[in-house]
């Protein structure tokens, strides 16, 4: 894969800095003696906050999964390139994470530092263009009502959406026969090293719930990580507000119809094949409301998979193998996966 380096053309956004918290200095340590509470680590001459062994389960939409060794949230692009030097420095292993909607992570947790851009928000109207431009931790769904408020069209389909600007260009995230590739301009993409690149749709090599930046956000090699800072989306100004907000709403009243939303889940667990729906091809298997431990095959919508109540992301893990064995058993077809799983399971 190549990505090209172009100039710049959308507006930069500036991301808010904030005031800085007391913490105690100490060295990176993967040890610390029994009993004692790890103490956040600041990395020298900025804002940036490590924490140590930091819960991901209450930032994942599925509400499971063990603690990130070492944990990192910063609120602007200077913080998060300190962030990645401060990784590359140690030879950790670093993984981004966005909203944790569209992610499994492991009961046993993830090594080394996780990059959680969910703070990194700022939006910008262009009335001259009609092109919305936006830092990578702000809520695509948010978006979507932000722009039916000033009568523009074009991200109604998002409004169901629970991830980042972030995550839905590296995902291609879509629904209603529309997605993220259709309206993007351009998005900025960070290095480790520090540089920015703008990358436009030609070069990132859309697919369905996919682009060229996917394997790239969750890496052992910190060389290799490319991360989304912003986005730019063409829409189209002019609209009657009200109607705007009336398609928006209708949008979100089919999704709630038709999903789960009642429960912790991560959305579509699985890609539709070419030919199939896969709620369809798990619920001719006979799976809906199949559980193991807290976690069961949604009734409302199979290829949906439900927390309820004290699920491990084993039983979550569980449930897919099983879902894929007999769907290969019954239709000769594997199904992929749409979420992402992050950091070891059990196979066997």
């Amino acid at each position: 894969m190549t990505l090209s380096h172009e100039p710049p053309t959308a507006p930069t956004v500036s991301l808010r800095a904030i005031p800085k918290t007391p913490v105690i200095n100490i060295g990176s340590s993967r040890f610390l003696p029994l009993g004692r509470k790890p103490q956040p680590i600041r990395i020298l001459g900025t804002d940036c906050l490590v924490r140590q062994q930091a819960s991901l389960a209450s930032l994942t939409s599925f509400r499971v999964g063990g603690p990130a060794e070492l944990y990192l949230a910063p609120r602007t692009t200077e913080d998060l390139q300190a962030g990645l030097n401060w990784a590359k420095e140690r030879g950790l292993s670093i993984t981004l994470v966005g909203a944790g909607s569209n992610l499994l992570v492991s009961d046993r947790g993830l090594p080394g530092l996780v990059v959680c851009t969910r703070h990194l928000k700022q939006t910008h109207f262009d009335e001259a263009t009609g092109q919305l431009t936006a830092a990578a931790g702000d809520q695509i769904a948010r978006l979507a009502w932000q722009a039916a408020e000033r009568g523009w069209t074009g991200l109604e389909w998002a409004v169901g959406i629970p991830g980042t600007v972030g995550g839905a260009v590296v995902m291609n995230a879509g629904a209603h026969q529309a997605c993220t590739a259709d309206m993007l301009v351009n998005t900025h993409v960070l290095a480790i090293g520090g540089s920015v690149e703008l990358l436009t749709p030609q070069t990132l090599n859309f697919g369905y719930r996919t682009s060229a930046l996917q394997g790239l956000a969750h890496t052992a090699s910190p060389e290799d990580i490319r991360l989304v800072t912003q986005a730019t989306l063409q829409l189209q100004p002019g609209a009657d507000p009200q109607q705007v907000m009336a398609a928006t709403t209708a949008h979100l009243n089919q999704r709630r119809n038709s999903q789960p939303y009642h429960l912790p889940s991560c959305g579509s667990v699985f890609r539709n094949p070419k030919s199939y729906k896969a709620g369809w091809l798990i619920e001719q298997s006979g799976l809906k409301g199949h559980q193991i431990g807290g976690a069961q095959i949604a009734q409302r919508h199979a290829n949906f998979i439900l927390n309820c109540g004290g699920a491990t992301a084993a039983d979550i893990f569980q449930l897919i193998r099983l879902v894929q064995e007999e769907v290969e058993k019954n239709w000769s077809l594997l199904l992929e996966l749409e979420v992402k799983m992050l950091g070891e399971f059990q196979t066997a």
